[in-house]
């Protein structure tokens, strides 16, 4: 049986409610999902194969056009409620090759710092992770509103933004995971590395037009003015 070391997985299922076709959509001239197949293209000194989860055939004949290699998705793991998991368990189960890490990269990401998998691969296999995902810092006041009052919950009223205690959220850009542990249905693990990444691309994930548009516009602003 083959071995990779690393693969690269992008989960695009058909079905998309706020943005029809959305992983098919152009985005900077080119149909979302291939952002991420050039990304993992671009760092095949990392990646020894590229795969796509689907169950779209169109999604799929872009996937096969530009380069990556195409797991069938059975519609029983494609629904709104699946979660990613599955998708990804279904790939490792569906290859006769033997995989030691996985690297996701979604779709909806389609804009990731130049280096950012190369710094964080050689920092997941120097600590040992099993895990690594990148989080963003939030600066915000978070409350919650109870019985018509708004309750702080992160900060005490007049307290300066910047004195805050810091929070953290996934930002989906990117997950590196033992291929063991994805058989055991966990991407992010309790040992996980959280890579902090406080980039303007942190703050992208489409899921609605508006996330679109705002998209398109640092794709234009930051790369095809910077090309």
């Amino acid at each position: 049986m083959n071995k990779y070391k690393n693969i690269a997985i992008i989960p695009a299922r058909g079905g998309s409610k706020r943005i029809p076709e959305k992983n098919i959509q152009l985005f900077g001239g080119l149909p979302l999902l291939v952002h991420s197949i050039q990304y993992a293209a671009a760092n095949s000194e990392i990646i020894d194969a590229i795969y796509v989860s689907t169950d779209d055939p169109t999604i799929k004949a872009t996937a096969l056009a530009y380069g990556a290699k195409v797991i069938d998705r059975p519609a029983s793991l494609s629904g709104d409620l699946e979660p990613t998991i599955t998708a990804l368990k279904h790939v490792l189960e569906s290859i006769e090759v033997v995989v030691e890490n996985v690297i996701l990269l979604q779709p909806t990401n389609p804009l990731r710092p130049q280096n950012l998998l190369k710094e964080a691969f050689e920092m997941y296999q120097k600590e040992n992770y099993d895990s690594l995902f990148t989080v963003t810092r939030n600066h915000q006041k978070f409350g919650k509103i109870d019985d018509n009052k708004f309750i702080p919950y992160n900060y005490a009223i007049g307290q300066r933004s910047q004195d805050l205690e810091p929070l953290y959220s996934e930002n989906g850009l990117l997950y590196i995971t033992k291929a063991s542990l994805i058989l055991q249905n966990v991407i992010i693990s309790e040992n996980a590395f959280p890579l902090e990444v406080n980039h303007v691309f942190s703050n992208v994930d489409i899921d609605t037009k508006d996330d679109m548009e705002y998209a398109e516009y640092l794709y234009q602003k930051l790369i095809t003015h910077n090309s």
